[in-house]
């Protein structure tokens, strides 16, 4: 039943069976399986279908919130009899990707710590060229980041997919289409993070790698929050982490729209020096990548 919750779970915060799947390496008829599976167990419609794309019913938005109960409980009892006896370093030394570092991994320490008090923490955010050097020079214990680096110093073991998606004020009435095409694209009124900005770099590359050219910049930001509040008062749109707007989405304050053949996507993993995991390292990644999503 917990992996049946679990599965639940992840699919509705991506609303995507393809995206779950992904995360969760199984198939996706594994993925749709699991939820006909729940859905007959309870007699309820869980998710809409549509054509590209699935929204949870208020049934299974009310589902969710005793899921996420579930999920809590059997965590506090894994740790409770499973991990009683673990013992921490004083201070765990962390280094995170931006985007993780804001909208993620604060909420998953702040939960370890309610278990393992004593355990302090010193997060370090950046790139993750500065990150990967800091692990490097032992000046961290390890970190989370995009992967890129090659050096067989260090072990990366994947994390988490991120997708980098066009979003908009859900009460935008200018963007009554959930998808548009390139043309389209090109022409409505687009938020910015500066230069520097890891988004912005992945973003700028794919459209230059797919010839897609420059878009309607009409405002820069310095920061994802920033962005989104400017969303929230305007009708224009960004590209933003997936990561960083669930709660809004969840809250209808924000809309995806679909943009045709356009998939911005990374990975974030988890990195460490080659040979130098210990299992305290090991059970705390495990710890963020079951609790992350909480």
């Amino acid at each position: 039943m917990k992996t049946k919750l679990h599965i639940f779970k992840v699919v509705a915060n991506h609303l995507s069976f393809t995206k779950a799947a992904e995360q969760l390496f199984i198939s996706q008829p594994a993925v749709s399986k699991s939820i006909r599976n729940l859905e007959e167990e309870y007699h309820v419609t869980l998710f809409i279908r549509k054509r590209n794309s699935i929204e949870l019913t208020n049934d299974g938005k009310a589902f969710l919130i005793y899921v996420n109960k579930i999920l809590e409980i059997y965590s506090q009892m894994e740790n409770q009899f499973l991990h009683k006896n673990e013992e921490f370093p004083d201070m765990i030394n962390l280094g995170v990707s931006t985007t993780l570092a804001n909208y993620i991994i604060p909420k998953v320490i702040a939960k370890f710590r309610t278990q393992f008090p004593k355990t302090h923490f010193k997060i370090t955010s950046g790139n993750s060229e500065e990150i990967e050097a800091l692990i490097l020079n032992q000046e961290l214990n390890f970190g989370i980041t995009e992967g890129k680096n090659t050096n067989p110093k260090l072990h990366f073991k994947k994390f988490v997919k991120d997708e980098i998606v066009l979003v908009t004020n859900a009460k935008n009435i200018t963007g009554k289409k959930d998808t548009i095409d390139i043309n389209v694209l090109k022409q409505v009124p687009i938020i910015e993070r500066e230069m520097g900005s890891g988004t912005k770099e992945i973003l700028h590359e794919y459209l230059k790698k797919h010839i897609i050219g420059k878009l309607n910049t009409v405002v820069t930001l310095n920061s994802t929050e920033a962005i989104k509040n400017y969303l929230l008062h305007s009708d224009n749109y960004a590209f933003v982490s997936i990561h960083a707007i669930t709660e809004e989405l969840m809250n209808n304050k924000l809309k995806i729209i679909d943009v045709k053949d356009l998939a911005i996507e990374r990975w974030f993993y988890f990195v460490s020096r080659t040979g130098f995991q210990s299992s305290h390292m090991d059970f705390f990644e495990k710890y963020i990548f079951d609790n992350y999503n909480f």
